[in-house]
């Protein structure tokens, strides 16, 4: 670990582990580099580079099978991957795995000449992400302590949803500004012989993501330790339970949570793939579709380190409780809002209720993971959440034939059902509430 004054500095103005904020930093770059692919591979698809056997699929159903496919894999791999790194006792190494495979991928589109071959690079590149997701916020877990353990969960959450964020922008920038010409290099055969060479903007799109997952790698590499005492305490025993061992519910608490997560990221969800749908019915166009997708994020970003910090002092259960409790109606809300400035509002809100309920969960599931457990315990909240990102678009599609008020109606549903979940399996981790300001710096 590299200790150095501008590491202290750095750290002070969010209050975490110096090793925290430079994972966090690493898991932004991370973020942008293969959030680029979210705009990029749809139009890559769609310009017609890509060819061979379509299996009989039409262009939409191919794009939304490489999207969803990453999503998929990532999720189902995340419990096996988490479960892993507990058994060594390491976590460093599995986030490295995973950047490696990442940025490998990233530079494997270029040569992706086929349905075929997208589909399994993208594929490849979900497994990949599944071993950095779940052993990254293991080593979170593990470098915070109960009482700065939210804001540590929120402060990295808020840097993975800044470059998740960025991402689709930067992306669309940099394809439509190609093709770029490369100074210093000519072509030397063919009837081009002479000219610059030049790089399109989607193969510029593939090098930016694979640089940023390099940079990701870098930082890792040189600030990242993994924590003796999960190396000291490495598990072999290790298993998700469903029923609470200790009998004072009837539920596993952080099974708990990662049933209320999964209810919470699909009603999230819902608003993604139904545009044409919300435009036609608030008579908008796409730039008020994408302020209103945008507002969720605003939130999350604003507000996942403040709540963090907040739980940390007033306990993890008020502020879960609370905000699937503000789901309810937020989500139901999008169906019956008439104006666009509604939708925006309401859309603002949700993203109030995600992050009052997200940071939160992490840490009580955080707190209740013993030693090197953390990897298999928070997956669980990791995958459930991945399985409501994909499972929400597609309820939205199924829904909305019955009615534009139909899939919100069974997103607010869902949050009921969470709500109670989190209220009667759910018991409160933090006993001693911090009655002075956090720490800025932690120990090494």
């Amino acid at each position: 670990m590299v200790d150095s004054g501008i590491g202290r500095r750095l750290a002070a103005p969010f209050a975490v582990d110096r090793r925290v904020l430079a994972l966090s930093f690493a898991q932004l770059a991370e973020g942008i580099g293969n959030s680029f692919l979210v705009i990029v591979l749809p139009l890559y698809v769609a310009s017609g580079t890509v060819g061979g056997t379509d299996f009989g699929l039409s262009e939409s159903m191919i794009i939304g099978t490489v999207l969803s496919l990453y999503g998929l894999l990532n999720s189902s791999f995340q419990p096996f991957t988490g479960n892993l790194s507990d058994r060594f006792g390491r976590r460093k190494p599995f986030i490295l795995i995973g950047l490696t495979g990442l940025t490998i991928t990233n530079v494997a589109y270029l040569f992706a000449e086929s349905y075929l071959a997208l589909v399994v690079v993208r594929g490849l590149q979900g497994v990949s992400v599944a071993f950095i997701v779940p052993t990254a916020l293991a080593l979170v877990n593990e470098l915070a302590t109960a009482g700065d353990r939210g804001g540590n969960m929120g402060v990295y959450n808020t840097f993975r949803l800044v470059g998740f964020g960025a991402g689709p922008v930067l992306a669309g920038a940099v394809v439509n500004a190609g093709p770029y010409a490369l100074p210093g290099l000519e072509v030397v055969t063919g009837a081009e012989a002479g000219a610059a060479v030049a790089v399109t903007g989607f193969e510029a799109a593939f090098y930016v993501a694979a640089v940023a997952s390099s940079v990701s790698f870098l930082m890792v590499t040189v600030l990242i330790t993994d924590p003796e005492s999960t190396r000291a305490n490495a598990a072999a025993d290790l298993s998700i339970a469903i029923r609470d061992p200790t009998g004072r519910t009837l539920l596993d608490p952080i099974f708990t949570l990662g049933v209320s997560t999964f209810f919470l990221a699909t009603a999230i969800a819902l608003f993604a793939t139904i545009q044409p749908q919300v435009n036609a019915h608030l008579e908008q166009d796409s730039t008020w579709f994408g302020l209103q997708f945008a507002a969720f994020i605003l939130a999350q970003v604003f507000l996942q380190t403040p709540v963090g910090r907040a739980c940390d002092r007033y306990g993890r259960r008020p502020f879960i409780l609370a905000g699937m409790a503000l789901l309810i109606p937020t989500t139901l809300a999008q169906g019956f809002v008439a104006t666009s400035e509604a939708m925006f509002l309401v859309r603002l809100f949700q993203g109030v209720a995600g992050a009052m309920a997200f940071a939160p969960s992490l840490a009580l599931a955080g707190d209740l993971a013993g030693e090197a457990e953390s990897g298999t315990k928070l997956a669980v909240l990791t995958m459930a959440f991945g399985f409501g990102l994909a499972f929400g678009p597609l309820s939205s599609g199924a829904l909305v034939g019955y009615g534009f008020q139909a899939p919100f109606v069974f997103g607010a549903v869902l949050a009921v059902f969470g709500t109670v979940l989190v209220y009667t399996q759910v018991e409160e981790t933090l006993e001693t509430p911090s009655p002075v300001p956090l720490p800025f710096v932690g120990d090494d």
